[in-house]
């Protein structure tokens, strides 16, 4: 089988598996337990967060927090923050390419009072800074932007909108960067995020674990009840196991994130060559990389407009490849994708999208193997294509 659904899950690597399967079986205390076995637990979760503090310059490990993934990362920094920031006004910038877990987030704190600017993509699937800053009022207290798109792959402008933002110096600046890390550079002094997400199984890591940097200084408000762990932020016995797996996860991934990228590239450019060349096909989001496009090495989207989407993808399982329509949070739902709505795109463009994401475990000739039967899906399709017209 060739999995080609890499934005949706990874395969966790061999030397991740063996590591939480040490922890398990050698660290199983709580870590909160003031014997002996709890503080070597306990050591060994400080000794993570040192790890991955080590690996966003100007980080410290007091600024990372544990959760149990992106979707939560997102809650806590949004919502908290919100929460938090209440006073000093009750407007948020988001925009309507954003994972569920920070679109129905913003929703929700729309029920609470909030006023949220939802700022619409171009055909590229890029967010503008001028937009942002153009929807700036006296009473924004956040931006959330993501950095990497989940279904297009396009690289949003973080950079130049946190430092639009630091010129205001008193709006918060979140960035969900679960799709990212690994892939493209993360530079979050240079980008002046206040608040990252980040999710350990997009990158060969555990399910079930993430991170949510909180900048130096700054307070959230408590999502959640309880014990008083992770800054009495994410209450609950910490996942020691998965922790330490998900801080081995992300320092693999970002130590080698120059080179999967160079390699990444070039097979990405080839399967945009292969979806090119077949007529009934349509690419979305950002062009090649070398025509001036801002993408992700690992995800294309593309339309196969007036054909469900469901449809190509049993057909691809049928030929031993697995790939995905939109978000796998969202793609359950009949509804045309948000996201390449929001991007412009006419609606049966938006109703018949697929996403390729690959990984380490591929080369050309998966990618070969890809176009091969992409070209015959699309062949056996066609007549369908006709008779529905």
């Amino acid at each position: 089988m060739h999995y080609f659904d890499h934005c949706a899950s990874s395969p966790p690597q061999e030397e991740v598996i063996r590591t939480m399967a040490e922890i398990m079986a050698k660290h199983y205390a709580n870590p909160s337990s003031l014997h002996r076995s709890g503080q070597e637990a306990r050591n060994l979760l400080e000794r993570a967060r040192l790890v991955i503090a080590g690996l966003f310059p100007g980080t410290a490990a007091a600024d990372w927090l544990f959760t149990s993934g992106g979707t939560e990362s997102n809650n806590m920094a949004i919502a908290g923050a919100a929460r938090s920031l209440g006073r000093r006004g009750k407007h948020l910038i988001t925009s309507a390419i954003e994972h569920p877990s920070v679109y129905d987030t913003c929703k929700s704190l729309e029920r609470e009072g909030w006023t949220v600017t939802y700022l619409p993509a171009n055909e590229a699937g890029s967010v503008s800074a001028d937009d942002v800053e153009e929807a700036l009022t006296a009473q924004t207290a956040l931006v959330s932007i993501m950095h990497v798109n989940n279904e297009t792959g396009t690289i949003q402008p973080v950079g130049e909108i946190g430092r639009r933002l630091k010129e205001r110096g008193n709006v918060l600046f979140h960035v969900d960067g679960v799709q990212s890390i690994g892939k493209v550079k993360v530079d979050l002094e240079e980008c002046r995020i206040d608040l990252f997400s980040a999710s350990a199984h997009k990158v060969g890591g555990p399910r079930g674990a993430g991170l949510l940097y909180v900048r130096s200084g700054l307070q959230l408000a408590p999502v959640y009840r309880g014990g008083g762990q992770e800054r009495n932020l994410r209450p609950g016995t910490e996942n020691v196991p998965a922790i330490v797996a998900a801080a081995k996860a992300f320092r693999l991934a970002v130590e080698s994130q120059a080179e999967r990228a160079d390699r990444m590239y070039a097979l990405r450019e080839r399967l945009l060559a292969c979806i090119s060349a077949i007529p009934e096909l349509v690419l979305n989001g950002s062009p090649d990389v070398a025509a001036g496009g801002q993408a992700a090495p690992n995800i294309v989207n593309f339309s196969y407009p007036g054909m469900k989407p469901e449809v190509i993808v049993h057909m691809l399982e049928k030929h031993q490849i697995l790939a995905s329509t939109k978000s796998a949070c969202s793609s359950k739902s009949d509804e045309p994708s948000r996201v390449l709505l929001a991007m412009g795109l006419p609606r049966d463009r938006a109703a018949s999208g697929i996403r390729i994401s690959f990984g380490d475990e591929h080369g050309e000739a998966e990618l070969e193997w890809l176009c091969g039967m992409l070209r015959k899906v699309v062949h056996k399709l066609k007549p369908l294509e006709r008779k529905e017209g």
